[in-house]
Formats: C-alpha cells, structure tokens, sequence
C-alpha cells in the first residue's frame, strides 16, 4: 500500500535545515532547489511570498473593505506579514536596551515618499518607530524599504 505525507511549505523549510542529504535531496526535487535559498531576500520578493514563508493565507482585499477595513489597514497587514517574514522568526525586545532595531527611513520628495537610509535604536522606543515593523538587520531594513516601496509609500501617504 502507498502513502502520501503532505507537508507544508513551511514545514518543508523546517525540516529542510536539519534534514540529511538524501531527504534534502527528495525536498529539493519536490519543492525545487530554489526554494530552499539560504537568504530570506532571495524568497520574499513578494507580500504573497511573504506569506509563504510565515504560513499565513494571503488576505483577501475585497472581502476586507467590505467588512470596513480601510485600504490603509489592509496594506499596514501586508507590511506586518512582509516583517515577520524577513526577520524569520525574530521578535524585537523592547526590553532589552541594547539590542539594535532596525527601520526603513523614508524621505518625502516630489514623486511621494523615497527610502532614504535605515536607522536603529536600541535605548528608547518613540511614537515614529513601528515597534512591529523593525528588522534585526540593516541589510534587511534596507530591503524591506527598498523592495516594498509601493507598500510604504501606501501607508506614509494613506491612499
């Protein structure tokens, strides 16, 4: 008799880390080698991406506005998703005040909001930082501001 095991992508990526290289090799042939790319950067290119790689299903914007949410509600989701997604797993600790956490910094200029640098702080916490949308990277600040730009730009100017 066969079985079949279904194992979410998620999973996959789980287990993947840890697997040995013959069950890594059974991984790669069914998700494909690409899907196991060391960088989240290489993964998440995408808020749908993004919820690959947290497991969450992609929410659905009609059915939103409909139930009230504002367009910039939805978008602040996407942007929250896109965060836990690129930190892996990572939560900042607002706590600990030497930790650095990282944001996208944008500049406004004639074509709307630009990213501009990223900056960290890591002894107080201020109302301009979205304490769920800091990265535990420069690198992945960057990014997410850089990649993202049409989502942050939907949120700074609130279209």
């Amino acid at each position: 008799m066969k079985k079949v095991l279904e194992i979410s992508e998620k999973t996959a990526r789980r287990l993947y880390k840890d697997s040995s290289n013959e069950f890594k090799t059974t991984l790669e042939e069914t998700f494909g080698k690409d899907f196991f790319s060391g960088k989240v950067t290489d993964r998440v290119k995408t808020y749908e991406d993004a919820c690959v790689e947290t497991g969450e299903i992609p929410i659905n914007e009609a059915d939103l506005l409909k139930a009230g949410f504002t367009s910039d509600e939805i978008v602040y989701r996407k942007i929250k998703t896109i965060t836990k997604a690129l930190n892996e797993g990572w939560i900042a600790d607002w706590k600990d005040g030497v930790q650095q956490k990282w944001i996208p910094w944008f500049m406004l200029s004639s074509a709307g909001f630009v990213f501009s640098a990223t900056r960290y702080r890591c002894s107080y916490a201020s109302a301009g930082y979205g304490s769920r949308l800091c990265f535990k990277s420069d690198e992945l600040a960057t990014y997410a501001g850089t990649q993202f730009i049409e989502i942050w730009n939907h949120i700074l100017l609130k279209k």
